[in-house]
């Protein structure tokens, strides 16, 4: 069936690598024009940072309701689809808000589309991947997840490039700009063989088999590693321009950027030198690292000591994502499409939860973020907890009986 394909399954993993690339788009290229849409629209910035909230409850929908739907049409026509909606959202945010009565439905109805990529892609990419016939699946997943890391920071860097060579007047150029990326990505996915996670007339694990695994409730310590790395990453821009008195742009760039620039750092070194490295070590490692960069940015008298502390905790939460994946692969069998959907659900609730912790809690401390992030050391610690505890639940299932992956009719 292979041999059908010009392609090789290297050429697969590559798909995927962009697709992460897409979602970062996706997820971090409209922020950046919030303030112009404020002020070329007329819209109130309350009502424009809904959208970031919608973007987030469609992924969230998308997570819980597409593992049947993919199973039912293919993984290849699904990824496609996901890579249409996003390359189709962002063409559409440079023209529905100007040519509706109401500019907002139209960011509305561009920012819905974009978003079910985005939900799609995030379900979709990490089954790919370790269906893939390649050795050392786990270094590869966090080689993966990697470039949703260097997406953003490209994202950020070109976009800042280009308003200052252009103008933020010319926005809707680049926005067609990076619609390119998912279209393009959208025809090597029609090419490149995919696999299917189960073998012949296997069938995967339903809903109810699922959460009746002691393993899997102990797999939702994603909502941890989502809650560890969002609780800081959303912060941090704030970090850089209340204590170090910078302007806006350098706030992200001294923030949300170095978060992003080190936490890619940390997967792409794993997914280098993973073969070597026993993950239940690293992300025990990695859990312990994080709750001293939590005590670091909340405890720590000097602001700069506080902004490296951000840095050492995008670090440290590179691999939880990721290893999670990859220890839920190798310890559930035929978990399926849904076990990944539920995987993704659970982290993106975590990344919506951390944040929303640290703000309640700072809000109760009078408006002392240091105070939110110190409070918020609970979501690594529970993840320590969680690592340290796995190997008692796994007993003898560290193994995985070997499976030849089948390409995907």
């Amino acid at each position: 069936m292979i041999q059908k394909y010009s392609l090789s399954y290297s050429h697969t993993i590559r798909a995927c690598f962009t697709a992460y690339i897409v979602q970062a788009i996706v997820n971090n290229f409209a922020p950046l024009l919030f303030l112009t849409f404020q002020s070329v629209y007329g819209i109130p910035l309350q009502q424009i940072t809904l959208l970031i909230t919608f973007n987030f409850c469609i992924q969230l929908l998308i997570d819980a309701l597409s593992a049947r739907l993919i199973d039912r049409i293919g993984y290849r026509a699904s990824v496609v689809a996901a890579h249409i909606c996003s390359a189709a959202g962002l063409a559409l945010l440079s023209v529905l808000p100007s040519i509706l009565p109401d500019p907002f439905a139209g960011l509305l109805i561009s920012v819905m589309l974009y978003a079910v990529g985005g939900g799609l892609i995030e379900v979709l990419v990490s089954p790919i991947v370790e269906a893939c016939p390649a050795d050392n699946k786990e270094a590869a997943m966090s080689l993966l997840h990697s470039f949703y890391c260097w997406g953003h920071v490209a994202v950020v860097l070109f976009s800042t490039v280009y308003f200052l060579l252009f103008g933020t007047e010319n926005w809707r150029i680049l926005a067609l700009l990076w619609a390119v990326v998912p279209a393009a990505n959208s025809i090597l996915f029609m090419r490149v063989p995919i696999y299917s996670l189960l073998g012949e007339g296997e069938r995967g694990l339903s809903l109810k088999e699922l959460l009746k695994n002691r393993i899997f409730w102990l797999l939702l310590l994603m909502i941890c590693a989502g809650a560890s790395e969002q609780a800081v990453s959303q912060w941090a821009s704030t970090f850089a321009e209340s204590g170090l008195q910078v302007s806006k742009s350098m706030g992200d760039l001294c923030g949300p950027m170095l978060f992003a620039i080190l936490m890619g750092t940390s997967r792409a070194l794993y997914g280098k030198y993973g073969d070597r490295l026993k993950l239940d070590t690293c992300m025990r490692a990695s859990a312990a690292l994080c709750i001293v960069s939590y005590l670091i940015i909340s405890l720590s008298p000097w602001p700069f000591l506080s902004l490296l502390g951000c840095g050492v905790c995008g670090f440290s939460v590179g691999i939880l994502w990721p290893g999670g994946f990859s220890i839920a692969s190798r310890t559930i069998a035929r978990g399926g499409t849904l076990l990944f959907a539920l995987l993704a659900l659970g982290g993106d609730v975590g990344c919506s939860l951390g944040p929303t912790f640290v703000g309640m809690i700072s809000s109760l401390a009078q408006g002392s973020l240091s105070s939110g992030i110190l409070a918020a050391v609970i979501f690594p610690a529970l993840m320590l907890a969680g690592c340290l505890i796995l190997p008692l639940l796994l007993g003898k299932k560290r193994g995985r009986k070997a499976e030849v992956p089948r390409t995907e009719m």
